[in-house]
């Protein structure tokens, strides 16, 4: 997934498989606005332990700018989820 359209067309075929979307900024920035269907669970909580529950639904992972997400999906795979995919910044595909 290189460019915004790419990672668009990418994360649409995922979402359409049935993988999870996963916000992982804050509560407050989540709460400002967010892409459709996506739930909140910031990298703070996957830094403390706190991770979700279902390790073998394909997860795609974004944040605000792709610094967070990035360091989210590493932490996410060392906890031994199969299949985590990096959208990286919100704005990558918000209107596509």
């Amino acid at each position: 997934m290189n460019t915004p359209q790419a990672k668009c067309q990418e994360t649409k075929r995922l979402l359409q498989r049935g993988a999870r979307l996963v916000d992982v900024r804050s509560e407050h920035e989540f709460s400002a606005g967010a892409l459709q269907g996506a739930i909140n669970h910031p990298v703070q909580w996957l830094s403390s332990g706190q991770h979700l529950d279902d390790k073998d639904t394909p997860i795609v992972v974004y944040c605000a700018t792709g610094a967070r997400s990035q360091a989210a999906k590493q932490m996410l795979q060392m906890a031994g989820f199969k299949e985590v995919h990096d959208l990286g910044g919100f704005q990558n595909i918000q209107y596509c």
